[in-house]
């Protein structure tokens, strides 16, 4: 469960973050304020884009630990890296 929950966040892209309108604004909420089960998928948002700078080689790291989104980053290091190992093993070769 936990596990898919973290590989959603990679595939799909992270929580759409909930708003409230206050005065004719809209602003995001706190994260006190989210639904547990938003608080949770924001959790793993954060754990899957660790998960992936973890693994990096530290050149590959330097051009992309600014990227705070897992799928974004997940995109980038794929372009970053083709035709190594990490591309050859997602596309079966």
């Amino acid at each position: 469960q936990h596990g898919r929950m973290i590989l959603e966040s990679v595939e799909n892209g992270p929580l759409i973050w909930p708003s409230i309108e206050e005065n004719g604004v809209i602003i995001p909420k706190k994260y006190s304020e989210i639904s547990a089960t938003e608080a949770i998928q924001a959790d793993y948002d954060v754990k899957a884009t660790n998960i992936i700078l973890q693994g990096l080689p530290p050149e590959v790291y330097a051009l992309v630990s600014n990227h705070k989104v897992a799928k974004e980053l997940w995109e980038i290091i794929q372009l970053l890296m083709q035709g190594t190992s990490l591309t050859k093993q997602k596309k079966g070769v």
